[in-house]
């Protein structure tokens, strides 16, 4: 074993400190391990293990100065690592030099402008300076960087969790002032529909997200993606809302009867079912399908004549093997429909409620409602959407497709030549081997 009076002439012995001193350390022997790291900083002035642990044990004693010195050897003899270049930051820190504290944090994003703890140390220091628009900045590069906070070591996870909390705070503080400075000019519009403007606001303040049309399978281009569509878009829609009460009776016939239900969701069982799993091939979530891939389902669509006559007047996409479709969706009481996105923007979905119990909602994007009976709305299902029963009853609702209404009547019957396209690509047997 090494000791105070061994000496350290030959190559060998740097090796043997060194180990020395990790294994002292490990064995909770400090005073031992900074004696032998400074041994061995005797043979390399610049050994970097041994300047490490000196400093921080420096550090952890209070002693920025001693700390502080063997940080600037470190980084001299290794500039390009960040860690080096954070250890420096603090000791300069825990001196109260903000001038040096700052450069060494630049150093240190410099050598890695993603790494998490400068990011922190930088946001931190402005801060302190109270530069308040600086640090929201510096604070949401960190929140762009950091993992999951389940992932962090607890003292981290807090400075993550202080980095998120300033940026909310300084965000409502923001999205209140562009309210307070902008009101007077919305009283001057007030007849004005302002709800796009308010929402980009809501957005760039934090208070609302941003959902883009997220088209699974077809997503067609220069389509504005729109939550729910204005009801004065769809006026075909006046003689479905007035026929409410037939097509619920015509449902209620089809309860009574207990055939025709099949699971919402049906996905083989050796693919990913994601969010799904829960609801995939349940009753929980079901459906009686009229019309369904553009086919009308023998055996059902005969026992709801007036539902189908009532629909005459939709404009119902033409996609043979896709579209359209027609069904009743019954979603059971407690549960949930997790967030998910549709196939196409091509074509909307139109909700008519039937059965509505208490506690039930339906979001898209960032609005929520609640479905009435006999009052129907068209919505945009490739923006994220989602719907809850949390009432003890079940909930009942019409679902049926419709055109995109900006889509012209040639892009109309192009798309539906396509959809031919496609399946007479996937009908072909030949194949692509070499």
């Amino acid at each position: 074993m090494i000791t105070s009076s061994t000496g350290a002439h030959a190559p060998g012995d740097a090796a043997i400190l060194e180990a020395a001193a990790i294994k002292a350390a490990q064995s909770g022997r400090d005073d031992e391990a900074a004696r032998l790291w400074s041994m061995l900083l005797e043979l390399q002035p610049q050994h970097p293990l041994a300047l490490t642990a000196l400093g921080k044990r420096a550090y952890r004693l209070g002693d920025h100065a001693s700390a502080r010195r063997a940080f600037e050897r470190l980084v001299r003899a290794e500039r390009d690592q960040p860690q080096h270049w954070v250890n420096l930051a603090l000791a300069c820190q825990g001196q109260g030099d903000e001038q040096a504290e700052q450069q060494a944090i630049h150093n240190a994003l410099v050598a890695d402008p993603h790494d998490m703890v400068a990011l922190l140390l930088r946001a931190n220091l402005l801060e302190r300076q109270g530069q308040t628009h600086k640090s929201a900045s510096a604070y949401g590069a960190v929140a762009s960087v950091a993992p999951p906070l389940e992932r962090l070591a607890p003292g981290m996870r807090d400075a993550v969790e202080h980095a998120h909390r300033y940026i909310e705070r300084y965000q409502s503080d923001y999205g209140k002032f562009l309210d307070e400075f902008l009101e007077t000019r919305y009283q001057q519009f007030a007849g004005e529909d302002l709800r796009r403007f308010r929402d980009s606001i809501d957005i760039m303040v934090g208070r609302k997200r941003r959902y883009d049309s997220r088209s699974m399978m077809y997503h067609y281009p220069g389509l504005l993606p729109v939550e729910f569509f204005p009801r004065e878009q769809f006026p075909w829609l006046d003689a479905i809302e007035a026929g409410t009460d037939t097509i619920r009776d015509e449902f209620l016939q089809v309860l009574q009867a207990e055939q025709g239900f099949t699971p919402y969701l049906t996905y083989p069982d050796d693919v990913p079912h994601n969010q799904f799993a829960e609801l995939n091939n349940s009753p929980r979530w079901s459906a009686f399908h009229l019309v369904k891939d553009g086919r009308p389902v023998a055996g059902n669509i005969e026992q709801c004549p007036r539902t189908m006559e009532l629909l005459r007047g939709a404009p119902q996409p033409d996609q043979p093997g896709r579209t359209p479709t027609v069904m009743f969706s019954l979603l059971k009481p407690r549960t949930r429909i997790p967030a998910h996105v549709g196939v196409s923007n091509a074509r909307l979905l139109t909700h008519v409620p039937l059965i509505i119990p208490p506690d039930c909602g339906f979001r898209v994007g960032n609005t929520t409602r609640e479905w009435v009976p006999g009052q129907a709305w068209v919505f945009d299902d490739t923006i994220e959407h989602e719907a809850w029963n949390n009432s003890d009853k079940l909930r009942v609702i019409m679902i049926f497709d419709i055109w995109h209404p900006q889509l012209s009547l040639a892009e109309r019957s192009l798309i539906t030549e396509l959809t031919h396209a496609i399946y007479a690509f996937n009908s072909d047997s030949g194949n692509y081997d070499t």
